[in-house]
């Protein structure tokens, strides 16, 4: 077996995972010497008890609370912008977001621009933040998107229409408070949206050409971890147990994707996401079996690991067979999970194909891709999209 023994970097957060984890949070916030913090959240979760009770902790330690909830499911930039007049106006001293990518990306983005200055969309790319920004606790409420860990932060360019990645160490959140609880009242299409970014991260990290030993361990065990669980997360009867399960995959996939990349899948999403205003584990859902078919041949040996994990048998089938099969297992579990295609909608016009294909061609997700994808094919990959 080939080792790769180029020199790789590993960063991640702080992590607390368990019940009542998210209880903790005052506790946190005292040993950052906050006094005042900005909750990032969105609408949908102030009715539940374990908010309520997330919100008792922070009080409790006498600590002060503002409230940012003006968030969008793909989050803006001017929302980032409100976020970080706000966090500045308050004289807030520390970030805890609470929710899914969405509060926790907006986070991160208004954690930049209050410490950096300028504009959010400044700072799209690589390493392009200069300053870390104040203390930032994370409680994630659903099971995919692995903010709470990552490197990464997504905003869409409203001007664009474009969903775009700031990429750095400096947002990587100072706390990752991983909690079961949350999960039991998330909606069933959300949790398979997410369990299929989950997914998603984790087949892309581990075909990544960044990938390394210590990445590896954690992409595989996230694939078998939500392959195994995130049928029964979609049930009304889901447990406690199952959803830990799938916490705990998506935490895999976040050490992994943080720290080898994503590719194509990514890239392309991001590209969808923001023109179509879709989730964004709909837009991997939905991707994902293609661009593995794209993919295929420039990582074989490595997509034949995954077929085999997600129980395919592989020592009985020639690549071409694992392909199809590997392909076919990640639509049917998308389908079992109630994830359709965009197939009979309207294909956009030529003008959105094409910034839609040149976005994904420079989207740094693209960088780490197995397969050099042109232009060409994105353009056609976008519109099969919605043809059968």
């Amino acid at each position: 077996m080939h080792v790769n023994l180029e020199q790789r970097k590993f960063v991640v957060p702080e992590i607390i995972i368990g019940l009542d984890a998210s209880l903790l949070i005052g506790r946190y916030l005292g040993h950052f010497g906050a006094t005042k913090a900005m909750i990032v959240t969105d609408k949908g979760v102030s009715d539940f008890d374990w908010f309520r009770a997330i919100l008792s902790s922070i009080k409790e330690a006498g600590i002060a609370v503002v409230i940012f909830d003006d968030i969008s499911s793909n989050p803006k930039d001017f929302e980032a912008m409100l976020g970080a007049e706000l966090f500045l106006a308050e004289n807030c001293d520390s970030l805890v977001a609470i929710g899914g990518g969405s509060p926790m990306d907006c986070a991160k983005c208004i954690s930049i621009v209050s410490t950096n200055g300028g504009h959010v969309l400044d700072y799209i790319g690589v390493d392009e933040i200069r300053l870390p920004g104040p203390p930032l606790l994370c409680v994630p409420t659903t099971s995919g998107t692995s903010a709470d860990v990552s490197q990464f932060a997504i905003i869409t360019d409203t001007h664009e229409h474009i969903k775009k990645a700031i990429i750095s160490k400096k947002v990587v959140p100072d706390l990752a408070l991983i909690d079961p609880k949350p999960l039991m009242t998330m909606d069933p299409y959300l949790t398979a949206c997410t369990g299929m970014d989950a997914l998603t991260h984790a087949i892309e990290a581990y075909v990544s050409n960044a990938a390394s030993a210590l990445t590896d361990v954690h992409a595989l065990k996230a694939i078998d971890l939500v392959h195994k669980n995130l049928i029964d997360a979609v049930k009304p009867d889901r447990t406690l147990e199952t959803m830990h399960n799938m916490l705990l995959g998506s935490l895999h996939a976040g050490f992994a994707f943080s720290n080898a990349s994503l590719g194509a899948v990514h890239a392309c999403a991001h590209a969808l996401g923001g023109v179509m205003d879709l989730p964004h584990g709909e837009c991997n859902s939905i991707l994902l079996q293609r661009i593995i078919a794209m993919n295929f041949d420039s990582a074989a040996e490595r997509y034949r690991e995954i077929a085999s994990i997600l129980g395919i048998p592989v020592h009985n089938l020639d690549n071409e067979g694992v392909k199809l099969a590997l392909v076919g297992e990640i639509a049917a579990l998308r389908t079992a999970v109630g994830i359709g295609e965009l197939i009979g909608q309207t294909i956009p016009e030529h003008e959105t194909i094409e910034a839609m294909a040149l976005s994904a061609l420079s989207d740094p997700c693209m960088v780490t891709n197995p397969k050099t994808i042109n232009l060409s094919e994105l353009r056609e990959l976008y519109v099969g999209l919605f043809k059968a």
